[in-house]
């Protein structure tokens, strides 16, 4: 453990680094808002562009690892969701809750770390679970909360929900790689060259700009936020084993083993701009994303070691 420790270290110290410069304010709110707009629209593209241009869609797509990843994914959404409307939360607030429980930071933190520890092979995967998250947990928050809202599910609101992920970069450079690797088109030297200095951009970028925003998060309502991220870091990752390992084996054992690395990321910021758009519970997201992030470098570090002895 201590040798993946040391190794995920780098990234948890540009987290660090971006987060002493967002604390200090010598990187304003303002600032890091730009820095994640030039990650999330360029560098991690082009990186996301790249990656998927040189794959085929059946080095990607494996319907025993999509069927895992639901099946573990949505037991673990469906008992968060269960936990908040003991507490007597609406289904709003819950909706949110069980966003935090299983949506990891796979786009900004996943992808540059686990391609680096696990080997460039883990890029199929790693990109397989990022698009699950984004159409379908993606899709299915904004229409519990609107559905909640209007008391039913209008063709408006799947409609905008289309749109969205029609917009999502991530999805559109993932796509549009795919489909220029279906064309079999050489990507000429210049492009490559281009997406390759340009995408390089997106992992110091995308880390620090993750610490920078962690910067404006509070820790408030600490039971909750750590409840949450146990879900997260523990329990997420646990069942996605199960569901990989036991229930509904993958053929690809190293596959399946880079789905349980995944499904071990903290919190995802983007469930906090979701939260903050809806005005649902913004302050309990902020404080799971601080706490599991900061609490991931030991529990991601031990999953992964895991993984790399054959224990998992």
């Amino acid at each position: 453990m201590l040798a993946i420790f040391l190794q995920t270290l780098p990234f948890f110290a540009i987290i660090a680094l971006g987060y002493g410069a967002g604390r200090t304010n010598f990187f304003s709110p303002e600032a890091t808002a730009y820095l994640t707009k030039f990650v999330f629209y360029f560098a991690l593209s082009a990186m996301l562009f790249r990656f998927a241009a040189n794959l085929s869609l059946s080095e990607i797509l494996d319907w025993q690892i999509v069927g895992a990843y639901l099946w573990a994914t949505g037991v673990i959404y469906l008992l968060a969701t269960a936990v908040a409307l003991v507490r007597k939360l609406g289904i709003e607030e819950a909706a949110v809750e069980a966003q935090c429980a299983v949506i990891g930071n796979v786009g900004f933190l996943g992808i540059p770390m686990l391609v680096l520890l696990l080997g460039e092979a883990a890029v199929g995967p790693v990109l397989l679970v990022l698009t699950v998250d984004l159409i379908v947990f993606g899709s299915l928050i904004v229409i519990l909360i609107t559905g909640s809202r209007d008391g039913r599910v209008s063709f408006g609101v799947l409609q905008s929900v289309g749109l969205g992920l029609v917009k999502n970069p991530m999805i559109v450079s993932i796509s549009l790689g795919l489909l220029w690797s279906g064309l079999a088109i050489p990507i000429p030297g210049p492009m490559n060259a281009f997406l390759d200095i340009i995408g390089s951009a997106a992992t110091p970028g995308a880390l620090f700009a993750i610490g920078a925003s962690l910067a404006t998060k509070s820790a408030e309502r600490i039971q909750v936020a750590g409840w949450l991220s146990f879900c997260k870091l523990v329990i997420h990752p646990a069942a996605v084993a199960l569901a990989a390992l036991v229930i509904f084996p993958v053929e690809d054992s190293y596959a399946a083993g880079v789905m349980i690395a995944a499904a071990a990321l903290p919190t995802a910021g983007n469930v906090y701009i979701l939260a903050q758009h809806y005005g649902v519970a913004p302050a309990r997201v902020s404080a799971t994303i601080l706490i599991s992030t900061a609490l991931s470098i030991l529990t991601l570090s031990a999953i992964i070691a895991a993984l790399g002895q054959g224990w998992i």
